[in-house]
């Protein structure tokens, strides 16, 4: 009789907890907007949290309209260079890279990264694009750690940027206007809106099964361990299932938060730092974001941000009222 085989029915969730490939997320989708051509992510530094008051903008909430107390992230948003816009069209396999439009107008600190194109013809490599079914328009855009006082690092990083919203022909245009240009955090997002967060997690190293995956402690009385497995499954089959929980690597995981409110977008960084700076970040110099909320990652990590592609929560008509920013010294916190 013929074995049947069959693939793994369900989701496997965060499993397997493996390293990440690299510091900063990946984003494999992007939402659909309404609005016009505009740019549908971003990229900053995380400096650290604080608190701040604000007045209770959630209507279902018990202390709506009165002021409340919340915690609050500090990204530090530098503005982004466009370094080439890249086209994509759909394919039965999905889409599919068409080619490149690089800009000559790249800093050179971005050869530490790849290659540049030298001498780039951006004309004659729009005319290649006449005819072709265009599907998608995404910005090659980089970041410029040079102009962070607390990231000791000056190579950028590189990312792709969808641009949603209006026609094919539109998009393309508003790429070509940004093109070899600088882009800043309010030409993706203003204040009051979602946004999702993705981000690589604090890393713990190598960690028992115990704080891994929470299981309990064995009873006092076994013989050699508490903080082991009980069993590593039945006799059948004859190897361990990978649901078995054991230890392993444990955080600098990648992770996507969903539907995080913009507080404040500010370009004084001294509103927001404080005294004596954020704990093994320093000052803020550069744009900021105020997020409700904690987010992913040690301070110094990229935190990429994405238009929400599950939206939820309160659709604010106007900014949340900030009272009060706490600028207090985090020593010793």
């Amino acid at each position: 009789m013929s074995n049947k085989r069959r693939p793994r029915k369900g989701s496997k969730a965060f499993s397997p907890r493996k390293r990440a490939q690299r510091p900063f997320p990946r984003l494999d989708s992007w939402p659909e907007i309404d609005d016009g051509p505009r740019v549908q992510g971003f990229a900053g530094y995380k400096a650290g949290m604080t608190h701040a008051f604000l007045v209770d903008y959630r209507p279902t909430s018990n202390t709506s309209g009165q002021e409340v107390q919340v915690p609050v992230t500090v990204l530090e948003v530098p503005p982004m260079k466009v370094a080439a816009v890249r086209l994509y069209e759909n394919t039965r396999y999905g889409l599919r890279t068409i080619g490149e439009v690089w800009s000559n107008g790249v800093d050179q600190i971005l050869a530490r990264l790849l290659p540049i194109p030298k001498n780039f013809d951006a004309s004659k490599a729009w005319e290649k694009f006449n005819g072709t079914d265009i599907e998608d328009v995404r910005l090659l855009a980089y970041t410029q750690p040079v102009l962070v006082k607390g990231v000791p690092k000056k190579m950028p990083e590189m990312m792709e940027l969808r641009i949603g919203g209006g026609t094919i022909a539109e998009r393309i245009d508003y790429a070509k206007s940004l093109l070899g240009k600088e882009i800043k955090i309010t030409d993706f997002v203003k204040e009051g809106l979602m946004i999702d967060i993705a981000a690589v997690t604090k890393g713990k190293g190598f960690q028992g099964a115990v704080k891994r995956w929470g299981v309990k402690l064995l009873s006092h009385k076994n013989s050699k361990h508490r903080r082991m497995i009980g069993t590593l499954g039945p006799k059948r089959p004859g190897y361990v299932r990978p649901t078995v929980p054991q230890s392993g690597q444990q955080g600098y995981h990648q992770r996507t938060e969903f539907n995080k409110r913009v507080l404040k977008i500010g370009d004084n960084g001294n509103e927001v730092t404080p005294k004596g700076g954020f704990l093994h970040y320093g000052e803020v110099s550069n744009p900021y974001v105020l997020i409700h909320g904690s987010i992913p990652g040690p301070a110094k990590r990229l935190i990429r941000l994405r238009d929400p592609i599950r939206k939820g929560g309160v659709d604010l008509k106007e900014a949340p009222n900030l009272t009060y920013v706490s600028t207090e010294s985090k020593q010793g916190a």
